[in-house]
C-alpha cells in the first residue's frame, strides 16, 4: 500500500531523512517511534506529499508522491491524515467540519456528505456533539471528531502524526480506543506515536528513527521482545520509554 524507497530530505544544508526505505502492507499498522528530532514526522508527512523531498521515491497504491504528474490533492483526500493538534475549522460546527471536504473534494452532495459524516461521528461516541464547534469540545474530542473527518473520506490508509502527544493524559485512551479498533478491522496505518502500550497492542511492526535515519525496522514481538538484539541507541530509548 505504502512503499518508501530511499528517501531523502534536507532543510537547506541540513539533512532531516536520511536515505529511509520501508513499506506498508494493506491491513497492517507500523508504528513509527524514536527520540524527538529523529525525522518521524517529516516521514509520515511526505507519505502524502505534505513534505516535499528531494530524493527517492514514494508510492501510495501505485501512485508516485514525487512525481510531478501526480494530482496530490486527490491522492490526500484518498489518505486520511490526523494531526497532533487536530486541525478543525474552529468556525465551522462539527457537522460542517464532517462534510465539507466530502462535498468540495470528493463531489458529494451535502445530504449524502452529512449521513456520511454523521455515521463516522456516531462511530467515535460524538453524534450529540454534531451542532456544537471545536472550541466547546475536550481535546480527546476534538481528536475524535478529526479521525471521523478523515475516516468519512473513506481513505484507503490512515497517518497518524502523534495524535495524542497535545491531549490530557486521561484524554488519550478515548483517542487510542478508536484507533485500535481501526486496527482490528483492517485499517492500513502508520502512525508516529510515543504509545508503547498501543504500538504492543496493535502494531506489526515497528520502525525506529534516529537522526533522520530508519534504524530498526521489525516485527513488533522482535522490537519488544528482544532488546538486546536492538542497535544501542534504540535500547537507551527503550529502557527510558518502558522503565516506567
Amino acid at each position: 500500500m505504502i512503499e518508501i524507497k530511499n528517501v531523502s530530505k534536507w532543510y537547506g544544508t541540513f539533512q532531516v531523512l536520511n536515505d529511509c526505505t520501508t513499506n506498508v502492507k494493506k491491513g497492517e499498522v507500523v508504528v513509527v517511534c524514536g527520540p524527538s528530532g529523529s525525522g518521524k514526522s517529516t516521514l509520515i508527512k511526505t507519505v502524502n506529499g505534505l513534505e516535499p523531498f528531494q530524493k527517492g521515491d514514494i508510492t501510495v497504491d501505485g501512485t508516485s508522491v514525487g512525481s510531478p504528474k501526480t494530482n496530490l490533492s486527490k491522492l490526500r483526500s484518498r489518505v486520511g491524515m490526523v494531526f497532533q493538534n487536530f486541525e478543525l475549522f474552529p468556525h465551522l460546527s462539527i457537522r460542517e467540519n464532517l462534510t465539507i471536504a466530502q462535498v468540495k473534494v470528493l463531489g458529494r452532495n451535502k445530504e449524502e456528505a452529512v449521513a456520511h459524516g454523521m455515521k463516522y461521528l456516531e462511530r467515535v461516541g460524538l453524534k450529540a456533539q454534531a451542532d456544537k464547534f471545536p472550541g466547546q469540545l475536550s481535546g480527546g474530542q476534538q481528536q475524535r471528531v478529526a479521525i471521523a473527518r478523515a475516516l468519512s473520506m473513506d481513505p484507503i490508509c490512515m497517518l497518524f502524526d502523534e495524535p495524542t502527544s497535545a491531549l490530557d493524559p486521561e484524554m488519550v485512551n478515548e483517542v487510542l480506543d478508536v484507533m485500535v479498533e481501526l486496527a482490528h478491522e483492517g485499517m492500513t496505518m502508520m502512525c508516529v506515536t510515543h504509545e508503547m502500550g498501543f504500538a504492543r497492542k496493535v502494531a506489526n511492526r515497528v520502525i525506529f528513527m534516529d537522526q533522520g535515519a530508519i534504524v530498526e525496522d521489525c516485527e513488533k514481538e522482535e522490537f519488544f521482545g528482544n532488546i538486546s538484539a536492538r542497535s544501542e541507541r534504540a535500547r537507551q530509548f527503550l529502557s527510558k520509554i518502558l522503565a516506567h
